[in-house]
């Protein structure tokens, strides 16, 4: 007499692929296309390094990298511009895979650093590190900004999390905007109290990678790393939430530990872009939506895309910054904020714009 197995030795089933949709159906047409658009990103890099208040021809640059010498346009391209497109490569790349996760963790398209208010938190932190402690290299005020990113990740997604239903998108973007705009308020208010304490943090304030030097970027680049690192580990288990929380459990999913490892990856990455850049909004808003129509809902994918299209946004928008008040600069966060606000006004009005 046969009997049938128990419902505990029964395997758990696996968690089901995302459906394969997207304008790239199939695997090896998405990496032909990541391919091509890694080649647009270095050429837009290669204009970042020939475009400014005064534009270097590219045999110059060629020349200033390969057999560089004691001239003008050669000491441009090695101690301005070849660190200033690096910057803007490795803050886009952070930005943009920090709005990916928090929009697969919370299934809320309109999440990013930015509106979740991470950025504003980091930010404050930082401010109360040079107001309070008088901190004034990244080194020192590092450390600020994780902080501060990370108790506004777990205070959003707390209030956001509150009641029943779990998370839900609607309070999670209505407690980022409260919080990050208080914390903004706060950070100004502190400002124009002490300005003399806060002069260099001024262009910092507004979001820019002019005159940040490679020897920034090293102290923040291992936290980077692993921020990054801990994304794409958590990629195939975003996949499954993907679907709701009590889904994915019942899938095998370990969805407590895949928010602990999206929390601490949107804090190494917001906070150490924000520790380097300042605040720089719409980045992780805007990219993770293009991925999206691209590839389809595997996080994977997105990830992969995001990686390459933010550095795109983030050089393009300095690259604009430069040309539209020479040979004045805007700084590449306000041109962010130009564009991404048009784009945030598209998404509420179009619900199904790019759906999670």
């Amino acid at each position: 007499m046969s009997h049938a197995p128990s419902v505990a030795s029964r395997p758990k089933p696996r968690p089901k692929e995302p459906p394969r949709t997207g304008l790239a159906g199939s695997n090896s047409t998405r990496f032909l296309v990541l391919l091509a658009l890694a080649c647009a990103l270095l050429a837009i890099a290669a204009l970042s390094i020939m475009i400014g208040s005064r534009d270097i021809p590219f045999a110059t640059v060629w020349q200033a990298i390969t057999a560089p010498a004691d001239i003008e346009e050669h000491y441009v391209v090695h101690d301005l511009r070849i660190p200033r497109t690096v910057v803007a490569i490795i803050v886009g790349a952070a930005l943009g895979i920090a709005g990916a996760l928090i929009q697969a963790l919370t299934r809320n398209p309109l999440a990013d650093p930015g509106i979740l208010g991470v950025n504003s938190g980091a930010a404050f932190a930082v401010a109360v590190g040079v107001g309070a402690f008088g901190v004034s290299s990244v080194s020192q005020y590092l450390w600020f900004a994780f902080a501060g990113a990370l108790i506004v990740t777990i205070a959003v997604y707390a209030i956001g999390s509150a009641g029943r239903g779990g998370a839900d998108p609607l309070r999670l973007v209505l407690a980022g905007v409260a919080l990050g705009a208080a914390l903004s308020g706060l950070t100004s208010a502190m400002t124009l109290l002490d300005p003399q304490a806060f002069d260099k943090m001024r262009n910092w304030g507004a979001g820019t990678v002019v005159g940040r030097s490679l020897d920034i970027v090293w102290p923040v680049l291992p936290f980077l790393a692993l921020g990054l690192v801990l994304a794409f580990l958590a990629a195939r288990p975003l996949n499954a939430i993907a679907l709701g929380e009590d889904l994915a459990a019942a899938l095998g999913a370990n969805v407590l530990r895949t928010r602990i490892i999206v929390i601490i990856a949107v804090t190494l990455l917001a906070g150490g872009a924000t520790a380097i850049a300042g605040p720089i909004g719409f980045v992780g808003l805007m990219v993770p939506h293009v991925a999206r129509w691209i590839v389809g809902p595997d996080q994977r994918w997105i990830l992969a895309y995001t990686l390459v299209l933010a550095p795109m946004l983030l050089l393009t928008a300095d690259i604009v910054g430069r040309l539209i008040m020479r040979p004045a600069e805007v700084p590449v966060g306000i041109v962010t904020a130009f564009v991404g606000a048009p784009m945030l006004i598209v998404l509420i009005r179009r619900r199904k714009a790019s759906g999670l």
